[in-house]
């Protein structure tokens, strides 16, 4: 079967859903919903974010500079759908999306405490490119939450029951396939006496 052919447009599904939290400089904080997101670089550590220049924390973001992102789990699906239909000129969306805020540490802006990740981020560049506008940001800090630790004291947000964006669906993730080199990644031999090639060979000179 063959693939249908569209017109260029935005294709790049699955995204991270995430909640973007600002403050302007009156003090007035907003809470908005972003998929239009992603990692720019390792060192020094940076990330992306588009909004439109209609959006309130457009208008907050480009009047100080900082902004936190908050990752979502299935949890807060119904929190995250909320704050991306309903405008923050009308409403308090921490108040009436029954979210809690929390102060961060590098930035005078709020951050969502239901959240199992919360990253406090500082404009490095504003582009404008269209129909949004991109945020260049450098990453300030991050907070885990701790009841995600595996054994090992090792972050594991597949246990927060993340949720991704997809074609205007809220999608949870997936089963484990495999983590990072597994396509080339040598498997152990058979230890002799197990299976392996002493008993293999024993059974060829019977």
């Amino acid at each position: 079967m063959g693939k249908a052919k569209w017109k260029g447009g935005n294709m790049l599904y699955p995204l991270p859903a995430v909640l973007i939290a600002s403050r302007n400089k009156a003090g007035k904080d907003n809470l908005c919903t972003v998929a239009w997101t992603g990692t720019v670089c390792t060192n020094p550590p940076m990330l992306s974010i588009s909004l439109r220049p209609s959006r309130l924390s457009y208008e907050y973001i480009m009047e100080t500079g900082v902004f936190t992102v908050n990752l979502t789990n299935e949890a807060m699906a119904r929190a995250t759908d909320y704050c991306g239909v309903i405008s923050g000129r009308d409403e308090d969306k921490f108040e009436t999306a029954r979210l809690t805020r929390e102060e961060a540490d590098e930035v005078n802006c709020p951050m969502v405490a239901e959240s199992p990740v919360n990253i406090e981020c500082r404009v490095r560049e504003t582009m404008a490119l269209g129909s949004h506008t991109m945020f260049l940001a450098d990453v300030l800090a991050v907070h885990a939450d701790q009841a995600y630790m595996d054994e090992k004291n090792k972050f594991d947000l597949s246990k927060a029951d993340p949720i991704v964006y997809s074609h205007g669906e809220y999608r949870g993730i997936g089963k484990y396939l495999g983590n990072f080199g597994f396509s080339v990644r040598k498997k152990k031999s058979r230890p002799a006496g197990k299976g392996g090639s002493e008993k293999r060979s024993a059974g060829r000179k019977r």
